[in-house]
């Protein structure tokens, strides 16, 4: 959910001249340590993030007994969200430093993170045994007895006898929940003679024995996941209980995080193209990324287990029990490079694969359309997951450029309005959206721009020329944040477009500019570190309004499982506030005929929709749902429950099985890519399975409709008056 600015790097030579100076007069001890564990490396970081963000960020919060509350209470809950770790005691210990936090982020001490680091490092070995010991023996599953899932309001266990119990029962709840699924798969073979035939029917003992087995292997692969964090891992967590504490999106990257930030907003880099995983000490394949270099070679496949990783010629390094982040910066690496794999394939035999990397690109970041028909119309939907960009390659394909691409394309086959869907879409570039908002609109303003000293800038689509002037729908819901709300809002405002979806958007109002800390410290024998992502200004809507809090509000607001659950900016304690400035000077679009008729006979629609009313329903029946926290453990009873669960969720299957009515099929160009690509061929045949069960495009195809139909009309008209002057 971040809108970065890359013309905002002028605004920080003055902030890098004073900041170089500082640090210079600070005297910093830049010598070599080892990288578990550095304190002065550690200190340099929180003075760098402070002092950054003091002097950047659009609104920094004074650092003080209360900003300390805001960190502690965070930091604890982010090492122990389920409170399994630390007792109370510990608890009691650390309470010391509730209001001192503030003074150790000044004075660079950092006594209250070596004591929760080393005391969470103790408690986590503690509770491998906990939950081993529970899973060594059958559970009784007769005996009532309940667990309680708020952990929120769970108190901290008093006792080491206490966190033992909180484990065997939650160890417990997760061991029956798997044992009621086993026993439901058995019954299904009874119904069903023919499905299991030829298998011999599990006792309740095996399938029990079994449960804990399956429980015992996540809880393993779960231990296994954090003994791959190191001291920086944990340290990161303590910097951005810090960070974030100035506002919500205020952060910092670890190198790693760094980069993984750099491919989410580009959606390309080089390396061989292989998502893995992590299988207990072992390295898996998970996915070959459709086009990359493993899919085109054909050797690697899903399943396959790296063993060694070796750089062109050289020699081959055992990645066996090696951090799952190690291993893939082994193998990512120049395009042009060459990187030779040692595999375990799946039927046990051991093969050297050799792969030449290349550029990736990760088709689930870029834009995609389809067409779809009513009514003798064509329609166009465009899906934009984010606003992505290169900011490296000005030449690199972008979110702007690739938009104006698909418009073309659908306007070739002779669509007749357009979808734009940026449902989920969480933002990303700011240059991006002005570039797409201009492509529906004449020239003028697009989003407001205020800064930490109070100046105001407006950016402009400065091309005369629209793209496409037919009728338009924008769709957004609860996840569709900053630059998404960016767009909507300024759609929504030259009443350019119909906007439908959530009751309102995420409520994202403010900007982040993404700062290398490197810059800061010459000759550091540190290494990489990292960079800062720090809010320092909001944006506003072109009628003066922010969309800070609000979010941007549906033309039409259909009903949405969400709807009732706390997940907007709003509901977060520190985020910023809500105000407004002063308008923007702009042109209403006129070219759109019964707007309002359009919208009115949407709703009409939707209140005679049952679908949409079981929809809403539903929604509240979840909301009270994620009330209730409290399980039986006694089987009887939790079956019960979960049959009591399975019957309310009958009156809401149809839901799930809802199918509209309608075909969407790809464009021309991609029908030719996925006759050669299978993968591609699949993933756009999910898509539009999706969107064949999906309501809410359902409801943007007949505003399109309605839009296009009463164009016709006025269009009719115009002519029937025309043939009349010309006969008078």
């Amino acid at each position: 959910m971040n809108v970065i600015m890359q013309f905002m790097k002028k605004n920080y030579k003055i902030l890098l001249v004073v900041l170089t100076l500082s640090i210079a007069l600070l005297g910093f001890s830049l010598f070599p340590s080892k990288k578990e564990s550095d304190p002065e490396k550690d200190k340099l970081l929180i003075e760098l993030l402070t002092f950054v963000i003091e002097k950047g960020h659009y609104n920094p919060a004074a650092i003080d007994d209360n900003f300390s509350k805001g960190v502690y209470k965070d930091y604890l809950n982010a090492l122990d969200p389920s409170k399994r770790f630390f007792l109370q005691s510990d608890i009691d210990e650390f309470a010391k430093y509730e209001t001192q936090i503030d003074d150790q982020i000044l004075n660079k001490e950092l006594s209250f993170f070596e004591l929760t680091y080393t005391r969470l490092m103790q408690r986590m070995e503690e509770s491998k045994s906990y939950y081993k010991d529970v899973l060594a023996n059958p559970f009784d599953y007769k005996v009532d007895e309940t667990f309680n899932a708020d952990y929120e309001k769970l108190p901290y266990c008093k006792s080491t006898k206490e966190l033992k119990e909180r484990w065997r029962l939650q160890v417990k709840l997760s061991a029956l929940s798997t044992l009621v699924e086993k026993q439901k798969v058995e019954e299904d073979k009874k119904k069903n003679p023919e499905a299991g035939k030829n298998e011999t029917p599990k006792s309740f003992e095996q399938m029990e024995k079994e449960s804990r087995e399956s429980t015992l292997n996540s809880l393993n692969d779960n231990f296994s996941f954090i003994k791959d964090l190191d001291r920086e891992d944990w340290f990161s967590i303590y910097i951005n209980a810090i960070s974030s504490r100035f506002d919500p999106h205020t952060s910092y990257f670890a190198p790693n995080e760094k980069e993984r930030f750099d491919l989410s907003m580009s959606g390309k880099f080089d390396g061989i193209g292989a998502r893995l995983q992590k299988k207990n000490d072992f390295t898996e394949v998970s996915e070959l990324i459709s086009g990359g270099p493993a899919w085109r070679g054909k050797q690697l496949e899903s399943g396959d287990i790296i063993l060694k990783v070796a750089q062109g010629d050289g020699e081959p390094v055992d990645v066996v029990g090696m951090r799952l982040d190690d291993v893939v910066k082994k193998i990512k690496g120049p395009r042009g490079t060459e990187v030779r794999l040692t595999v375990r394939k799946q039927d046990g035999t051991i093969k050297v694969i050799t792969i030449i990397r290349d550029q990736v690109e990760v088709e689930e970041t870029y834009v995609k359309s389809s067409v779809v028909e009513k009514d003798g119309y064509k329609y166009g939907i465009i899906y934009l997951p984010k606003f992505y960009i290169d900011f490296e390659d000005q030449n690199s394909r972008d979110a702007g450029k690739d938009v104006a691409i698909e418009v073309e394309r659908l306007k070739k086959e002779g669509v007749q309005g357009i979808v734009m869907d940026v449902r989920d879409n969480g933002g990303g570039s700011l240059k991006t959206v002005v570039d797409i908002a201009g492509l529906f609109i004449e020239q003028g303003p697009i989003v407001q721009i205020k800064s930490a000293a109070g100046k105001k800038e407006v950016l402009y689509d400065r091309d005369a020329k629209v793209q496409w002037d037919g009728p338009l729908v924008v769709m957004i819901n609860e996840f569709s944040a900053s630059a998404s709300e960016i767009l909507a809002a300024a759609i929504q405002d030259y009443k350019r477009g119909v906007v439908i979806g959530s009751k309102q958007s995420y409520g994202k109002g403010t900007v982040q500019n993404v700062i290398d800390l490197n810059q800061f410290v010459r000759g550091s024998t540190y290494g990489d570190l990292g960079a800062l992502k720090t809010t320092t200004q909001k944006f506003y809507r072109i009628n003066g309004g922010s969309t800070q809090l609000e979010g941007v509000k549906s033309d039409i607001a259909i009903p949405d499982k969400y709807a009732y659950l706390k997940m907007g900016e709003r509901d977060i304690d520190n985020a910023m506030p809500w105000d407004k400035i002063d308008p923007a000077n702009y042109k209403i679009w006129d070219k759109q005929n019964n707007f309002d008729l359009a919208i009115k006979k949407s709703r009409a629609r939707m209140q005679a929709n049952p679908q949409l009313q079981l929809i809403d329903d539903n929604a509240k029946w979840l909301d009270e749902r994620n009330k209730e926290n409290v399980y039986s453990l006694n089987i009887d009873k939790f079956k019960a429950e979960q049959k009591a669960l399975e019957e309310k969720n009958k009156k809401y299957k149809p839901i799930a099985d809802y199918k509209n009515e309608f075909v969407f099929n790809s464009l021309p160009y991609e029908l030719e890519a996925m006759d050669k690509d299978n993968v591609l061929k699949e993933k756009r045949e999910r898509w539009h399975e999706s969107l064949s069960k999906d309501i809410y495009i359902e409801e943007a195809i007949h505003i399109l409709n309605d839009l296009q139909m009463e164009n016709n009309k006025g269009l009719s008209n115009k002519v029937k008056k025309e043939k009349v002057a010309v006969k008078s």
